[in-house]
């Protein structure tokens, strides 16, 4: 692990006392009844200038390098990962997007209602048929005066129907594959903008996840944040997003390894700790190394990237090695803590299910082994040939 500033610490001891502190005895009821996190929490964490950690300090940012907003996310994850849901999508997420591809205009109008906790954005890419292959999207945006006019319906947008905007990604010409493609900042709230009934899913209870649909939307010009041909400035963003996907990963892993140290030290059977157990042993040190592994080339990418996006074949190793160790430590989490570990009080349960939803997020694993192996060898492979 790299040394951290006393600033950077700081920083940390912060994040882990205010998720000790406020979320720490919500985060399961957080889960158990799918709710969506309060909006004055939200706020708190803007106040605290715990949102936009990346973001330019002209804007009400933090003007921090990458590091420091992942170093706050996987302490407020560890407790509560709703609760670190905001400081991933300010710091990591669509907000970068506009950071770095929009207007000066965009950014100033835009940015501080991201930083003071006013207003979440999410990304809203896949379709019911472009999904891995996201250049087959089919939504589309004309342009009609000063306005775009969007129609069409996207499909696994986590935080949709309760982030304020979305960046969605559209068709705005003729022309196929990714150079027909941009995006667009598009109001919750817009005329012609509706939503489908909530998604139960296996795990990330209270993202929230939703179809929407796109009938004669109209957006102002001024919104456009990608033009046409642009998708391809996508993937310098999704470098960044996915060290923080990453990074909520680590949480898990971590958290579940802390769990565990405590359990097989407190469980007694056959008249001893089951931590002098070779096989709990053995386990545990499994654990140990994938987290510590998993922590490392995270912030290798971290510290390499700066206050820039990161290299693509560190962030997709990262992504890649930390979405999987998430799974494989949770499940021996699981398996250690015995009947524990399969009830809901004891958390762990819930640690694996949102494991296998990071892993989804982003770019699959088996994605990412594809960009890792396209990135080392300076190839582009063709999945359609």
């Amino acid at each position: 692990m790299i040394d951290l500033t006393d600033e950077q610490r700081d920083l940390k001891e912060l994040a882990a006392k205010l998720a000790a502190d406020r979320y720490a005895e919500r985060s399961l009821e957080w889960d158990r009844e799918h709710r969506a996190f309060p909006r004055e929490e939200r706020l708190r964490l803007g106040q605290l200038g715990l949102l936009g950690l990346t973001l330019p300090e002209r804007y009400g940012g933090g003007g921090r390098p990458l590091l420091d907003a992942l170093l706050v996310q996987e302490e407020i994850a560890k407790v509560a990962p709703l609760a670190a849901w905001p400081v991933f999508e300010s710091a990591a997420g669509p907000a970068r997007v506009i950071e770095l591809f929009g207007t000066e205009e965009q950014r100033e109008r835009i940015l501080p209602g991201v930083v003071s906790g006013e207003s979440l954005i999410a990304i809203s890419i896949s379709e019911p048929d472009a999904g891995s292959a996201a250049t087959d999207m089919t939504a589309t945006a004309r342009v009609d005066g000063d306005h775009l006019v969007i129609n069409g319906a996207k499909r696994w947008c986590s935080g949709a129907g309760h982030a304020e905007k979305y960046l969605v990604y559209v068709r705005l010409g003729d022309q196929q594959g990714a150079r027909g493609l941009g995006a667009v900042l598009v109001d919750r709230d817009a005329s012609g903008l509706s939503f489908g009934p909530q998604e139960t899913l296996m795990g990330h209870h209270g993202v929230g996840s939703a179809d929407m649909f796109f009938s004669d939307v109209r957006v102002p010009l001024a919104d456009l944040i990608v033009p046409e041909g642009g998708f391809g400035k996508l993937f310098t963003a999704f470098s960044i997003e996915r060290l923080g996907n990453a990074t909520m990963s680590l949480a898990i892993g971590q958290a579940a390894l802390d769990r565990t140290a405590r359990y097989v030290q407190q469980r007694r059977q056959f008249g001893k700790d089951i931590a002098e157990f070779q096989l709990v042993q053995a386990g545990l040190a499994d654990m140990v190394m994938r987290v510590e592994a998993a922590r490392l080339l995270i912030q290798r990418a971290a510290v390499n990237a700066g206050n820039g996006p990161p290299a693509p074949l560190e962030a997709s190793v990262a992504k890649c090695f930390a979405n999987e160790m998430a799974k494989e430590v949770s499940d021996l989490a699981i398996q250690l803590h015995g009947g524990y570990g399969y009830s809901a009080e004891y958390e762990i349960e819930r640690m694996h299910r949102d494991a296998h939803g990071w892993a989804i997020a982003g770019g699959t694993p088996a994605i990412q082994r594809t960009r890792i192996a396209a990135e080392y060898l300076g190839r582009r492979f063709d999945q359609r040939s």
